[in-house]
């Protein structure tokens, strides 16, 4: 999906709005929506993989995904039963997916990251999904080593810390 249509459309609204203005206006304008043009990009960018992942959870059988293509976007739809006849393991199933999408920043080194990327080219999907997969699994193995179900839940506390220590190696 081509972004620079609702982009320009934006400009020429900021200009047209400018131009009831003085000259120091409309050339105030034309800098702003130069300088504004980036964040505009990224909004809107966010603002579809927010649909997207709002689709996906409406979704029982499909992915809805949205990939950087260059400086464009593109819509990635793909369904359980392609997933299941590839290589690789579905995705944990698990009942996760049902409440509200929450977004948070995720710090890693340089090496991890970029490992993580390759491994989602190499599945086909976004690093967001491959990241979110991966917590999935996690806390599904976690549900099953701690007896405790269901997801999402306060871990057992009988009789030891209730927080989860430990590190990775990757």
């Amino acid at each position: 999906m081509d972004l620079s249509t609702y982009l320009t459309s934006l400009r020429e609204d900021l200009t047209t709005t400018a131009s009831a203005g003085d000259e120091t206006t409309r050339r105030a304008a034309a800098v702003l929506a130069a300088a504004l043009e980036p964040a505009a990009r990224l909004a809107l960018m966010n603002a579809l993989a927010d649909l997207a992942a709002e689709v996906t959870a409406h979704l029982p059988d499909h992915v809805v995904e949205v990939r950087l293509d260059g400086r464009d976007v593109r819509v990635v739809v793909t369904g359980t039963t392609e997933t299941s006849q590839s290589t690789e393991p579905p995705p944990p199933n698990t009942d996760f997916g049902t409440g509200d999408m929450s977004r948070m920043t995720l710090r890693l080194f340089e090496e991890i990251k970029a490992k993580a990327e390759r491994a989602a080219s190499s599945k086909g999907v976004s690093l967001n999904t491959f990241v979110q997969q991966a917590v999935q699994g996690a806390l599904s193995s976690w549900d099953k080593s701690t007896g405790h179900g269901g997801g999402g839940g306060k871990p057992s506390t009988g009789g030891g810390s209730s927080r989860v220590q430990g590190w990775y190696e990757g």
